[in-house]
């Protein structure tokens, strides 16, 4: 069945850096467009990053541009997320996302920036 499994969330301080990856497995990932997605407590889920199926187009909400960089691998059918210089607003559920032929979510992994 498919699967998107998300890891490499956990606590940060500020200006400090994690990576988030999300393995997929069940359906053609190279035909898929890849997204990152996050949800802060109280606040509706946001589009932070895209990365088209080929991996040659990408986009970033504004909030994120600069300091996030979205990559992937599909010979090892996996989406990256390489946070950088993270701040307290940047805490929040980060969703990967599949996006093509069907639209696929995976159960979310929890970042937090705190000092």
């Amino acid at each position: 069945q498919v699967q998107l499994v998300e890891s490499g969330g956990g606590l940060v301080q500020p200006g400090g850096s994690l990576r988030l990856s999300c393995a997929a497995s069940g359906f053609t990932f190279s035909q898929y467009g890849m997204s990152w997605y996050r949800q802060a407590p109280g606040k509706e889920r946001e589009l932070a990053a895209a990365i088209t199926s080929a991996g040659g187009g990408t986009t970033y909400a504004g909030s994120v541009k600069g300091r996030f960089t979205i990559s992937r691998d599909n010979a090892r059918n996996t989406v990256y997320l390489q946070m950088n210089s993270l701040k307290p607003e940047d805490t929040a559920v980060y969703y990967c996302n599949a996006w093509g032929p069907k639209e696929y979510w995976g159960q979310g992994t929890q970042v937090t920036v705190s000092s």
